[in-house]
Formats: structure tokens, C-alpha cells, sequence
């Protein structure tokens, strides 16, 4: 994003806030998109998520399963088996977040080499 030069109408301001603030609603806390990015490389079952996320406990894993479920970045697919086996997987519509995500990661790297630069 160009840096605006001269007067910025406050209704341009609003305009892109408002779909950031969407966005951030969605995806916010430390733990939804470490998810995201753990199922983008396939569908996966509760226990193999949360060892793969380093740090998150059961009940927040839980909770934002729930939260990113309701929101059709992610599927619950239970399977009628004993005991039942429950499977999550990335929808199209998370997997819509792999530039952002791709983004992200870039400007983390280039941030951490100036932060261990200086």
C-alpha cells in the first residue's frame, strides 16, 4: 500500500478500515491462524492440531475450532465410528487467506532480520 500523499478523505479512511476491522474480528487472538495454517496442509484431527501448535490447550483449541467453524473458514466432519472420529479441514474460503498468510509471513521474516540486525 502506496503511503497517500496530500489530503485523504476521511470517507477513503473508512472505507478501508471497515473491511480491516472485519477481518481482524475474524481472525482475532494468537491462535486462529497458526490453525489455519496447520489445516492449509491437510484435514487433520483435534489431537494432531494441537500438538502441531505448540502452547494452545485443549479448551482454547476447542473454542476457536468452534469460532472458525461458524465463521466457514474451517469443517467439522464427524465419523460414525466407535469411539467417533472427528476431522477438521480448511474450506475454500480459508484457504482464500493464503496471500494474507503469505504476506504475514514475509513481512515477519524481513521484520525479525531488521529486529536482530539492529
Amino acid at each position: 500500500m502506496a503511503k497517500v500523499s496530500g489530503n485523504i478523505e476521511k470517507k477513503d479512511c473508512q472505507e478501508i478500515m471497515l473491511p480491516i476491522l472485519d477481518a481482524l474480528e475474524i481472525l482475532k487472538g494468537k491462535w486462529k491462524l497458526p490453525i489455519i495454517v496447520s489445516l492449509s496442509f491437510g484435514s487433520k484431527r483435534f489431537k494432531e492440531i494441537s500438538r502441531e501448535i505448540s502452547g494452545i490447550t485443549d479448551r482454547v483449541l476447542s473454542k476457536e475450532l468452534k469460532e472458525l467453524e461458524i465463521n466457514f473458514l474451517i469443517t467439522r466432519t464427524v465419523y460414525d465410528t466407535f469411539p467417533p472420529t472427528v476431522e477438521y479441514e480448511i474450506t475454500e474460503h480459508g484457504l482464500s487467506l493464503e496471500k494474507v498468510i503469505m504476506a504475514m509471513k514475509d513481512w515477519g521474516l524481513e521484520h525479525r532480520k531488521k529486529v536482530i540486525a539492529s
